[in-house]
């Protein structure tokens, strides 16, 4: 085994900035940052904006034009897929994991209680998978619902059969997402979405999934906590380092290493892939964040959908803003500034405000 590389915690943050595509110069192509960062969450809370075209507008600044990706998804050179979007290339690593649903070896209560659930609706899946071959792409509301036992959950999902085997259906690859028709999800099956690419054994996708993710994360710990969809860790990817200061072992993509740096302003979105992993974000930036859009009003310290604002390889405050499209605003209720901005700081804090609000094709008030 080779020697750890030692890393202090500004080495680590400049690794991990790097390899989120937030430094200068910026990138140019939209594609390349969909690949390179392997996934957007496809959140759609539209406060300032959604999430996906955020993380973009974030890489690639006001040249960034939302109706690119939207053009991409329908032209399925990028796919939604479980809350997700990825280029439709990588989709034949997660169908690798795909082929084995519900799992491989001793599978878990939820495991076992889904794949008995999709066996009782087994005709209902029949049904799906003939109207979409007939009728396809069709969204959610146009698919009959044939279920003989109702999907059971004690809150959002309750009696949503269609929509959640649906989802199960896509687990197992046989449906996927072709577009959006408006705020719904349009259908169809999964053979006429996916590129017909060789998919590779589980162990060989699980191995590019894990040095994928790293290449995108910059530094990261071999296991994570499990998170919903995409995860943190990276398995045996890179090399082993330690971080001063902070306990335990990472790993880190070599290719990072020694690279000289050039950090800029960026304000993100709360789902940036730079802030997902909260426990990454308070061992090596110190940064304390918290999406607060779930909490009553009157506990909130940042605001509804605070954009966390990075200053160089800091994340320094958070910006509390909203855009009033019928006003023609972006109302900027607070900056919050973690420690004291310097002029310098606040200047470029001031400037990406004023790009993000050109963006949008708003005023700042």
């Amino acid at each position: 085994m080779s020697e750890p590389h030692h890393l202090t915690r500004a080495d680590a943050r400049r690794i991990a900035v790097r390899a989120q595509l937030l430094t200068t110069p910026r990138p140019t192509g939209l594609l390349d940052v969909v690949r390179h960062l392997m996934v957007l969450q496809a959140e759609p809370t539209s406060a300032v904006a959604p999430s996906a075209d955020l993380v973009l507008w974030s890489r690639l600044g006001p040249s960034y034009d939302v109706g690119a990706l939207r053009d991409a998804i329908d032209e399925q050179v990028v796919i939604e897929h479980q809350g997700f979007i990825r280029s439709a290339e990588d989709m034949a690593l997660f169908r690798a994991e795909m082929a084995q649903w519900p799992g491989t070896g001793e599978l878990t209560d939820w495991q076992v209680s889904r794949a008995e659930w999709v066996a009782a609706n087994d005709g209902c899946r029949r049904d799906l998978l003939e109207r979409l071959r007939s009728d396809g792409p069709l969204p959610t509301s146009e698919l009959p619902d044939s279920c003989e036992v109702p999907w059971q959950s004690s809150g959002w999902n309750n009696d949503r059969n269609v929509r959640m085997l649906l989802q199960l259906m896509v687990a197992r690859g046989e449906v996927a997402t072709a577009g959006r028709q408006g705020r719904e999800q349009l259908w169809d099956l999964a053979e006429r979405i996916y590129p017909d690419d060789p998919v590779p054994d589980v162990d060989e996708a699980r191995r590019i999934i894990d040095q994928r993710r790293l290449a995108a994360l910059g530094i990261a710990r071999a296991k994570a906590a499990s998170s919903p969809g995409e995860q943190h860790g990276v398995g045996e990817a890179g090399e082993p380092a330690v971080v001063e200061g902070v306990r335990g072992s990472w790993r880190v993509e070599p290719s990072l290493l020694d690279v000289p740096y050039a950090g800029r302003a960026a304000l993100l979105s709360p789902f940036d892939r730079l802030v997902q992993d909260r426990k990454r974000l308070t061992e090596i930036f110190e940064f304390d964040y918290l999406l607060e859009m779930y909490k009553p009003a009157a506990k909130r310290r940042w605001g509804y959908y605070a954009l966390p604002i990075l200053y160089g390889d800091r994340l320094v405050g958070k910006l509390d803003a909203a855009a009033d499209r019928a006003e023609g605003a972006l109302v900027v209720h607070a900056v919050h500034e973690d420690e004291p901005f310097d002029d310098e700081v606040a200047e470029a804090v001031r400037a990406e405000i004023a790009s993000l609000a050109d963006w949008l094709d708003l005023e700042v008030v």
